[in-house]
């Protein structure tokens, strides 16, 4: 073989392998680029859907539970005692014609689940009769349109009727439920057995 042979083989031998490397590392750069600006693009949708996320979680918080506000009559719910195993439904108002059929919801006051005082009432010898019972660390269960509301019972007041304390503004979201005291009182009973709750889940 001549040697111009020879050097035309280690020639195009050179070439073969410079190329090769060459294209080896084009390829291997472009692909790293490629993951980059995917990685980049995925960073982006993932940011993008936690700022969805957020929006969307303010924007619930700023709905309210109760769209559509209940009219006198209405019923809106039922109550839950565990501890006498009773499930009880809520009416909107407190007229006689309310308290008649199960427990009644104090117009003037928030609905169930919403932030400040909730007032429940109900007959001592109907859907009350043995809400003596129930004390502090008991549970109290509301579920209306909006869900389920479970508060703790934190507090047990006797004051006298016309004890307009019951239906004051609370800081934090409490189910307060009233009833007439004492239980077998004959006649108009002159004071008003309270439970105080406080909303947990």
């Amino acid at each position: 073989m001549s040697a111009s042979a020879v050097l035309l083989l280690v020639g195009g031998l050179w070439l073969t392998v410079f190329n090769g490397w060459t294209f080896m590392k084009g390829y291997s750069l472009g692909g790293g680029g490629g993951q980059q600006e995917v990685s980049a693009e995925s960073k982006d949708r993932s940011a993008e859907t936690k700022a969805a996320s957020s929006e969307k979680q303010v924007a619930d918080a700023d709905a309210p539970l109760y769209p559509i506000r209940p009219k006198i009559g209405d019923e809106i719910g039922e109550l839950s005692i565990p501890k006498l195993d009773a499930v009880l439904p809520i009416f909107h108002g407190t007229d006689e014609d309310e308290l008649a059929k199960g427990v009644g919801h104090y117009a003037d006051s928030v609905l169930p689940g919403e932030k400040d005082n909730a007032v429940l009432s109900g007959h001592r010898d109907t859907v009350f009769r043995k809400l003596g019972e129930v004390g502090v660390g008991d549970e109290l269960i509301v579920t209306t349109s909006a869900g389920e509301f479970t508060y703790k019972v934190r507090k047990v007041r006797i004051v006298d009727a016309d004890d307009r304390t019951v239906i004051v503004p609370k800081p934090r979201a409490t189910l307060t439920v009233s009833t007439c005291y004492p239980f077998d009182f004959i006649g108009a009973a002159p004071e008003r057995y309270i439970l105080e709750a406080y909303l947990v889940k």
